[in-house]
């Protein structure tokens, strides 16, 4: 008997790049834009919708400027508060990537995960950061420190992988031992260096742990930081390595695709690598190895 669930990915630019504005009125404007596509996905019936890394604002990793540690906030708190009743109103599950506070000093990249009837059901604080040029996450950034949790929803085992995370496949492979049927990696990823792995490694996850992934890119350019042009092409796709549904490089969208969680179960059963690991010989994993 089939499971469908009906998974929803918004891509976008972000509507005020400029430094003069003060960064609450950047990332207002920025849930503005969001409200309505929210909306757009709750009437299209999505079940499970996920938003871009840091969605409420620019990629400002780019500099280091430290004002927008002002942007940081409490998770829970004021966005995800404010996103709830829609999560409610549509019945729909929310993963909410977030710049989070924990304490003074003390910041993370997060995402929030919202049920379908407005509960907050916890957080996921990305592990990986890089700190090369152009990308200057660990000024902004602590890495995370709460594993790789998975979350029940009302439809679906949740897990929720941030950008740069997608390069590390033990990560990946934590989140489907932990139950994930279903991993999002918000991301914020511009063309050039890496684009060609864009559709190389995280099918390559789903594969090789049998789940869906669901992986978003935001699109356009952002002045003053110039990094590059964020790529979109978010897109679905299943435990067999297909794409579902696909977003083009350049337009503000909600990618939709329908998944049947029973897949999961039957491709589980011809390729058996959960029960052909072999952890007692992966100790070598966890040491420093050069």
């Amino acid at each position: 008997m089939a499971r469908i669930v009906k998974g929803g990915l918004i891509q976008c630019a972000n509507p005020l790049n400029d430094e003069s504005r003060p960064v609450a009125e950047i990332q207002a404007a920025a849930l503005e834009k969001h409200l309505g596509m929210i909306e757009q996905a709750g009437e299209a019936g999505v079940q499970i919708l996920c938003l871009q890394e840091i969605f409420n604002g620019p990629y400002f990793c780019p500099g280091q400027d430290v004002r927008w540690y002002d942007g940081a906030e409490p998770i829970p708190g004021p966005t995800t508060e404010a996103l709830a009743p829609l999560a409610a109103k549509h019945q729909m599950v929310l993963v909410v990537p977030l710049y989070e506070r924990e304490q003074a000093g003390v910041y993370y990249n997060s995402a929030a995960v919202i049920d379908a009837d407005g509960t907050y059901l916890g957080k996921y604080r990305k592990n990986h950061i890089p700190h090369t040029s152009g990308f200057w996450e660990k000024f902004f950034f602590k890495p995370g420190n709460l594993g790789y949790p998975v979350f029940e929803t009302a439809y679906a085992k949740v897990g929720v992988y941030i950008c740069y995370d997608r390069h590390f496949p033990e990560g990946a492979r934590l989140l489907g031992l932990n139950g994930a049927e279903i991993v999002f990696n918000p991301s914020a990823t511009v063309a050039g260096l890496s684009q060609y792995l864009w559709k190389l490694e995280q099918p390559a996850h789903a594969v090789a742990n049998g789940y869906f992934m669901g992986c978003i890119n935001r699109v356009g350019t952002e002045a003053p930081w110039n990094l590059g042009k964020f790529y979109g092409t978010s897109y679905f796709v299943d435990p067999r390595g297909e794409f579902l549904a696909e977003g083009s490089e350049d337009d503000d969208e909600l990618v939709c695709a329908e998944m049947d969680l029973e897949l999961i179960e039957e491709v589980r059963r011809v390729w058996q690598f959960y029960r052909d690991r072999r952890p007692e010989t992966y100790e070598d994993m966890i040491g420093l190895l050069p």
